[in-house]
């Protein structure tokens, strides 16, 4: 399994102690490998028009601006955008 940056593993010690720990509840298990396959994913359904994640450059103000308007502000700041790009484009 790869790890992802900043993760850090248990010591051989902790590791003892958390099998020590799951072995004694009653209420818990490791899954087996098949039972691990079978998992489904959950979260957030893939969108059919999926977001692209990119790095720009805003002047502070219009950052501000959106961010004024509370939680949401990069919705609407993309929705915003999606309305200059209709006008340009009809």
């Amino acid at each position: 399994m790869k790890l992802k940056p900043g993760h850090i593993s248990p010591t051989p010690e902790e590791d003892v102690a958390i099998n020590r720990g799951i072995a004694a509840d009653p209420d818990t298990y490791e899954l087996g490998q098949e039972e691990f396959r079978q998992l489904k994913r959950v979260g957030r359904p893939r969108s059919d028009n999926p977001k692209v994640a990119v790095t720009i450059r805003y002047d502070k103000a219009v950052i501000d601006a959106f961010k004024a308007g509370g939680p949401g502000w990069q919705t609407r700041m993309n929705e915003a955008l999606k309305k200059v790009v209709a006008r340009k484009h009809a």
